[in-house]
């Protein structure tokens, strides 16, 4: 094993220290005779959710390592991964020692945690130490942006760690998306264009919306991890096309975790094949991501359900054929267990009618960013669904039925997140490389726009590595609640960040509309919101870490 590989490792032994002694903090204050406060959990909000965030800079270091082993043993651990690894543990130990940044203006610091400030002259390692002074020199920094600079042409960005088959499936959506998307996702997005036709049949034909479906219902049957390549992939050429499959996604798992086989045979194959376009309705006014307070009522009527109350959020609302539908179906049940899941069907409509059924009506919501799809409010008004697309054919389930889709879909947001963050990255390199200055040198040339771009690209494998670490444990069957959960914490943030620093690689030209780097910050920001929030995350991550404690 390298030096620099046995260094991070013995550096995590410090990162293990703070996890483990913030951890004892944390659960002493939250937990009353053994259990969760939520009164508690509320009132201790930031060191709880300071928690989180090092559990996921813990759990993201530690993947790094795994990363490098495996290169390592293939002989590919190139002097760009070792950097990468290097750059990344030094900043990240930075972090943990001195502030994680929760947000922008939020930061989670040893004292926060209700933890002395010499913790680390005691607990902290020669390596921690070490790391932190000399791994993220202004030389090592310089090193890889000349790296990157060198095979920017070939787009290598350091070995992602994917094997011969993954890569190969990877390239085929990377020529998709280099020869039909980016060329045309500007105009979509400033057009607020739905994404064409033409490119979701494209996209239907390439096997997108039947990736992880089983084979025996017309899916191609693969995992978790190869769906997260293909969705990073897409989302890199634009968040709406990479976001198509999310809709199939949710409707694919809800139907394989809690659906009749008679549901399964009728609506997967169409999911599949790009026939049935989905669409998740879910999000009421004033509720936000608390599903226990929903008022839409579905009642039942001989061999209908009656649907009545007003959605909002919902996400290619008009050009969808099947809603998956949360409604109450038993009225004295105020909070989740009166909540039950729909398979409704409805006419696809467009932007001249927008919805065509009796019983729906509504609009669209303009938005800045994660266009392509459009967003809307229904309001339902006597709709009619039938009997048997009740899913399962069971009341009272469907909180419990969308809970158990949630951590597909929050390993695929954070995947949607990294697509993103590269295109951010590889925009904000091109501007950079290509645009000349006065003393003819290029903006690449100035050392603050060489590290921006090194922080990017660093980062980007940092989470990406989470992401892969956390779809690998869904395809082992595991429960990854909290493994999803950091997964999007992180790829959000570093979204975000590559985006408003690519804007200002870009400089003025960053702000203008032409220029498809504003598109890209727009889109950015949706993805700390949708399929809940940071904070949301934040609240799933600490209460699993003080109620289990997970290794």
């Amino acid at each position: 094993m390298s030096e620099l590989i046995n260094k991070c490792q013995k550096a995590l032994i410090t990162v293990d220290r703070y996890y483990d002694a913030s951890l004892q903090q944390v659960r002493s204050s939250l937990l009353i005779d053994g259990k969760l406060s939520r009164d508690n959990l509320d009132l201790e909000q930031h060191s709880a959710h300071g928690l989180s965030w090092i559990a996921a800079y813990r759990a993201t270091l530690k993947e790094m390592v795994n990363w490098a082993i495996e290169l390592e043993n293939i002989n590919s651990f190139t002097e760009i991964e070792k950097l990468m690894l290097e750059i990344t543990f030094s900043e990240y130990c930075a972090q943990i020692k001195s502030g994680i940044p929760m947000s922008q203006l939020e930061y989670v610091r040893p004292q926060d945690m209700g933890l002395k400030n010499g913790l680390f002259t005691e607990s902290g390692t020669e390596e921690f130490n070490d790391l932190i002074l000399n791994g993220n020199s202004n030389k090592s920094r310089l090193t890889l942006a000349g790296l990157l600079k060198e095979g920017f042409s070939s787009k290598n960005f350091g070995n992602t760690g994917l094997d011969e088959t993954t890569s190969i499936v990877q390239e085929q959506f990377r020529k998709f998306v280099e020869d039909d998307v980016i060329p045309h996702a500007h105009e979509w997005h400033l057009n607020d264009d739905l994404i064409p036709m033409s490119i979701i049949d494209k996209m239907a034909e390439m096997g997108v919306f039947g990736l992880t479906i089983p084979e025996e219902y017309g899916g191609l049957g693969m995992t978790r991890f190869v769906d997260c390549v293909v969705t990073e992939e897409l989302a890199r050429g634009y968040i709406g096309v990479g976001s198509l499959g999310t809709r199939g996604d949710i409707a694919a798992e809800l139907l394989i975790t809690g659906g009749t086989e008679e549901q399964k045979n009728r609506f997967l194959p169409k999911i599949a094949s790009g026939e049935i376009l989905p669409c998740a309705v879910l999000t009421e006014p004033h509720s936000g991501s608390d599903m226990g307070s929903f008022k839409t009522r579905a009642v039942a009527n001989g061999t209908h359900y009656s649907i009545t109350g007003n959605k909002t959020w919902v996400t290619h609302g008009a050009r969808s054929d099947l809603m998956t539908l949360l409604a109450r179906t038993n009225p004295d049940e105020k909070g989740y267990k009166g909540l039950s899941m729909f398979l409704a069907e409805k006419q696809r409509g467009d932007d001249n009618n927008m919805f065509p059924d009796d019983g729906i009506s509504g609009g669209e919501i303009e938005v800045l960013g994660y266009r392509g799809m459009k967003e809307y409010e229904m309001a339902f008004d006597d709709f009619k669904v039938k009997k048997e697309n009740l899913l399962g054919e069971e009341e009272g389930k469907g909180f419990k039925q969308m809970m158990e889709t949630f951590e597909a879909a929050r390993i695929q947001t954070a995947a949607r997140a990294l697509g993103v963050a590269q295109s951010a990255f590889e925009t904000g390199m091109q501007y950079a490389i290509d645009r000349v200055t006065t003393n003819g040198g290029s903006l690449y040339d100035k050392p603050r726009n060489a590290s921006k771009i090194v922080s990017m690209v660093t980062e980007i494998m940092a989470a990406r590595q989470l992401t892969y670490y956390a779809a690998k444990e869904k395809d082992k069957g595991h429960r990854c609640d909290l493994e999803a959960g950091m997964a999007k914490m992180l790829a959000a943030r570093v979204a975000w960040a590559c985006a408003d620093n690519s804007v200002q690689i870009h400089g003025g030209n960053g702000f203008a509309l032409e220029y498809p780097i504003s598109r890209i910050l727009c889109d950015s920001r949706i993805l700390n919101i949708f399929e809940g929030t940071a904070e949301i995350q934040a609240d799933i991550v600490t209460r699993r870490l003080v109620s289990s404690n997970p290794s």
